[in-house]
């Protein structure tokens, strides 16, 4: 029937087809093997299916191991628990990662096994936890499980299925029958899913779709790192203001840097208004004239273009007033009901973790006024006591969404507020620093302005970022003479996003204090 299984030889033996899938929490593992249990039961084949979970949410994926052999009479056959390393036909993993796994754990063997993976990612949590870009390289998976694998058929799966209505069980299930490595036709393959009673059109819908795919196209193109994407210029903006900036965008500033200013334009008039955004402008242009007056042209103007990024970056902190906004978003609300597949007569109910500290509170409150609550250390601290604690807030509820809306209508005073303040006395300090760089040292400057970077998020998370941006700025002066100046700075920024504690930052800076 096909290169990966001789059906004669293998009825004629008491050798099993085995399959092991590989799939996190919600993403249907179990379904998928009852699917595959019933079709070969169906079928007159004898199957058993077990699991072993992970040991948590994406530090592994629980590993479905199924066994199967046709029907004979007066014969009992006696299967395996577990997955014998170099003994498995098929592999069937849920994200690319995973199928990763499968290959270091030995499940697939280039003589042997067929992989069937989905090429989208759920990150695990040694990708998430790094303060930089911690996701690991997919081209490098693509490459072992090309070697590794006798036959792949990769594509992304859990997008069809989501497009379908589906999740990405029922998508697995129409690349497995694509794949002819079972012994079953597709109608039986459709059978078995309308036999488990529910979801069942959503379903077939999804099978469908994969089985079409994989039969098409069974691979995907991987990329190291997707291709960055800015939304074109419109013509208008549909707003008298906005059009003004458009309009201005196009006549000031070089082509270069036009798909960053036109994203900070957005970015800036979502989080105050078309005035803040009009400012961003008039800062950058700033910037743009010196960037041009010290040969910036001859650098395509990569001063400039960095500017336009992290000068928007800085000016859309997030304050609690930015992070109340997101949250009671009717957007966010559709954007999480479509994710969880809720219906239209169902109720959701979010619920977020907050942990705010007194400094926060401060700073949303008019400068005087916070500058006056921080000078009183005893007033302060009791404050403090009864408000950094963590809460579990349900947006869903009216005493807590009209809470984050009242906090979110705080917009029309942020200029006023002691964070704007503090955020502004930063951006200009750190502007200070990185301007008179370029007529000495550009490549310096433009990385004296990546380090923007290094300062994100809300609370602890920013406190953090911000301790790591002032030490590696502390380094300026011993590197701002230093024809390699720009390069030690990089490699300072680097080091400060390899982890949290900064302590590939603190061996670094020793580096540069011996230069």
């Amino acid at each position: 029937m096909n290169e990966t299984v001789n059906l004669k030889t293998l009825i004629a033996s008491d050798k099993p087809l085995t399959l092991a899938i590989l799939a996190m929490g919600g993403q249907g593992g179990g379904v998928l093997a009852d699917w595959i249990v019933a079709l070969a039961e169906e079928q007159g084949w004898m199957a058993q299916s077990t699991s072993v979970p992970g040991v948590a949410q994406r530090t592994g994926a629980t590993i479905y191991y199924i066994e199967m052999l046709p029907a004979r009479d007066g014969v009992s056959p006696i299967f395996s628990l577990m997955p014998t390393p170099g003994d498995v036909d098929v592999v069937l993993a849920a994200e690319l990662m995973e199928a990763g796994r499968s290959v270091l754990r030995g499940l697939v063997t280039p003589d042997k096994t067929v992989l069937i993976a989905s090429t989208h990612r759920s990150f695990a949590v040694g990708e998430k936890e790094k303060p930089g870009d911690g996701i690991g390289d997919p081209t490098v998976v693509v490459g072992a499980t090309d070697f590794a694998a006798k036959r792949t058929i990769v594509f992304d799966m859990d997008t069809l299925a989501l497009k379908n209505g589906s999740v990405i069980s029922a998508s697995m299930f129409g690349a497995l029958a694509a794949a002819d490595v079972l012994p079953f036709s597709k109608d039986a393959f459709e059978a078995t899913i309308r036999g488990g009673g529910k979801g069942i059109e959503a379903s077939l819908k999804a099978f469908n779709a994969a089985f079409d795919r994989a039969r098409a196209r069974p691979r995907d193109e991987i990329s190291a790192s997707p291709p960055k994407r800015f939304d074109a210029m419109p013509e208008t903006a549909g707003h008298p203001e906005l059009d003004r900036l458009v309009h201005r965008l196009r006549a000031e500033f070089p082509e270069v840097a036009l798909p960053l200013l036109f994203a900070g334009v957005k970015k800036l008039a979502d989080f105050q208004d078309p005035a803040y955004a009009g400012e961003y402008l008039d800062r950058v242009g700033q910037l743009h004239a010196l960037d041009r007056a010290n040969g910036g042209e001859e650098k395509d103007y990569a001063f400039t273009v960095q500017s336009a990024k992290y000068v928007a970056v800085a000016m859309a902190y997030d304050d609690v007033i930015r992070v109340a906004d997101l949250k009671t978003r009717g957007s966010r609300f559709d954007r999480v009901r479509k994710e969880v597949g809720v219906k239209q007569d169902q109720i959701l109910y979010m619920t977020e973790y907050m942990h705010p500290r007194m400094e926060e509170v401060c700073g949303a409150l008019p400068k005087g006024l916070g500058l006056w609550v921080e000078k009183r250390p005893k007033l302060f601290s009791w404050l403090d006591r009864r408000i950094n604690k963590g809460r579990r807030v349900q947006t869903g509820t009216l005493f807590w969404f009209l809470t984050l809306y009242t906090l979110a209508a705080l917009r029309r005073i942020r200029r006023g507020t002691l964070r704007h303040l503090r955020e502004t006395e930063h951006l200009e300090a750190w502007l200070n620093a990185a301007t008179p760089l370029l007529s000495r040292n550009y490549d310096l400057a433009v990385e004296v302005i990546n380090n923007r970077r290094l300062v994100k998020g809300y609370s602890d998370t920013h406190a953090r970022g911000l301790s790591k941006f002032d030490r590696v700025m502390s380094a300026l002066m011993t590197l701002s003479d230093r024809e390699d100046g720009a390069i030690w700075m990089k490699r300072l920024r680097q080091a400060a996003l390899l982890d949290e504690n900064g302590i590939a930052l603190d061996g670094a800076l020793k580096t540069v204090a011996t230069l």
